[in-house]
């Protein structure tokens, strides 16, 4: 089996920024790892812009005519709701582990 092309990227870093990484063992996987972890989380409407165009505007204003956000009772961040959840205390999406004291 042949192995995976490889190709070099390079970008410009502050000063700061490199000195960060200067002292890692691994730093090409370690920026891979993060750029990976970054585009992950990327809105999927802007593409991590965050401004949407024209179009995309009128697709949003239309979906929260039924939709709505909401802010979560236990993390405090905000997510997406359908409409029947904005009319009463609906189940949490996900759930908390709760730390125990000791």
């Amino acid at each position: 089996m042949p192995k995976p092309k490889h190709t070099i990227l390079t970008f410009k870093a502050e000063d700061s920024l490199v000195g960060a990484l200067r002292g890692m063992r691994n730093r090409s996987e370690f920026i891979r790892s993060a750029l990976l972890a970054a585009l992950d989380s990327t809105c999927p409407l802007c593409s991590g812009t965050g401004i949407l165009s024209r179009e995309q505007k009128k697709h949003w204003d239309a979906f929260t005519v039924n939709h709505a956000m909401k802010e979560c009772g236990t993390c405090h961040e905000y997510h997406l709701v359908c409409g029947e959840q904005t009319r009463g205390e609906a189940r949490p999406p996900h759930r908390h582990s709760r730390r125990k004291r000791p």
